[in-house]
């Protein structure tokens, strides 16, 4: 009885070990000394003291598992979401520094005061080719070169600094926001499904807007400004002069449109995680059919598959894009800055929308499509593919 007991101590104390990497040195310790102090073949009073021992080991033993697996899960929770933050972050400041001009054009085209500037400039009248795709692209060619002729090659990148100080955590924000959400109502619906997708980017989109908005406004009004015009040296005076002429409610203009926004985000989320399955089911059933593409594997991938990331995410934004424009330009207008001693003209979400549809009609609306689909698709494909290049290597 007493070798029988001592051994079936020992082996529980052997395979709990196993299952518990993290446990078993503490455990291993455990069971040497609990072995030197209770040698096989001893009489019963020391099988008594042996099974008591083996007993109050099991007992430290499972209170340390109890104590150290939800530190080591909170733990691996912070991991997860500082590589989101990494990944996004990185993708997002990618993108911006290649696609800058184009933003700086998009935000022209949207706003009713590049509209006085075009009819006095070469561009032609207002209105031709606004239905014209070839139209619009000749506008965007046409006004970067008028700014890079005018107002020099920095103009391109006007608002750069605080478009990156937007991007940059807004990017980070939105991604562990979505990832880490992801994960939580996963095991919330116990599996993963479009109705995760989905609550987890109206939540990452609604956060993102909310901790970003004051940094795009300021990015705004910097684009908005032209030369002659200038009201604003620099990004802090920008500010402050915002503060002090609209309050920290001024910082919040366009938040609600911001908001409607939200649905561009959870669109593009849902159609990228589609397409994304999607492709991997095709390249699955390539495989299994023994068609499968053995050419050049970068970062543990077959570059089929980046390319794979790249169109799925090109293709999610510009549906989302085409889709929810509007709000875009509605957006542009509540941020830009008041002409004159004159109170803003656009007050509000609604008013804003009836505003432009009756003084410049439904075209208003996608004003600067063109240049934003021509920076926005660009875009995305590299932010996406930084990210999920970046969660790949770390994740």
């Amino acid at each position: 009885m007493s070798a029988s007991t001592a051994a079936a101590a020992t082996r529980g104390n052997a395979i709990l070990p196993a299952m518990l990497p993290s446990t078993s040195a503490t455990t291993s310790t455990l069971s040497q000394q609990l072995q030197q102090k209770n040698p096989f073949g001893r009489g019963s009073s020391d099988s008594s003291s042996s099974s008591s021992e083996s007993n109050s080991t099991n007992l430290v033993t499972t209170t340390i598992v109890k104590t150290q697996i939800p530190e080591q899960k909170k733990f691996a929770g912070l991991q997860f979401s500082w590589v989101h933050f990494l990944a996004g972050g990185t993708g997002g400041m990618v993108g911006a520094l290649i696609t800058s001009p184009l933003d700086v054009v998009k935000t022209r085209l949207q706003s009713s005061l590049y509209k006085s500037v075009k009819t006095t400039t070469s561009l032609g009248a207002p209105g031709v080719g606004a239905y014209s795709v070839l139209g619009h692209v000749k506008d965007t060619c046409l006004l970067l070169g008028r700014i890079y002729s005018v107002e020099g090659p920095r103009a391109l990148y006007k608002g750069l600094g605080p478009n990156l100080m937007g991007v940059i955590p807004a990017r980070a924000i939105n991604f562990a926001t979505y990832g880490n959400g992801k994960k939580f109502y996963t095991e919330l619906y116990g599996k993963e499904t479009t109705g995760v997708h989905l609550s987890s980017a109206i939540t990452a989109g609604i956060v993102t807007a909310t901790a970003t908005n004051p940094i795009w406004l300021v990015k705004t009004r910097m684009q908005l400004q032209v030369e002659g015009v200038r009201q604003y040296k620099n990004s802090f005076d920008c500010i402050y002069q915002i503060l002090r002429s609209e309050g920290i409610r001024g910082m919040y203009r366009g938040l609600s449109a911001s908001y409607l926004g939200v649905a561009e985000g959870t669109i593009q989320w849902v159609i990228y995680e589609h397409l994304k399955k999607s492709l991997a089911e095709r390249r699955k059933i390539a495989s299994l059919n023994g068609r499968t593409n053995n050419g050049y594997v970068l970062g543990g991938k077959n570059i089929e598959e980046w390319i794979d990331y790249l169109g799925a995410a090109g293709a999610a934004k510009y549906i989302a894009s085409a889709i929810t424009y509007p709000h875009e330009v509605l957006r542009t207008r509540l941020r830009q800055v008041p002409v004159g001693n004159q109170p803003p003209k656009y007050t509000g979400l609604k008013q804003t929308f009836q505003l432009v549809l009756k003084e410049e009609g439904v075209g208003a609306l996608y004003g600067g499509l063109t240049a934003h689909m021509m920076r926005v698709v660009p875009n995305a494909a590299i932010m996406f593919f930084c990210y999920e290049a970046i969660m790949h290597r770390f994740g």
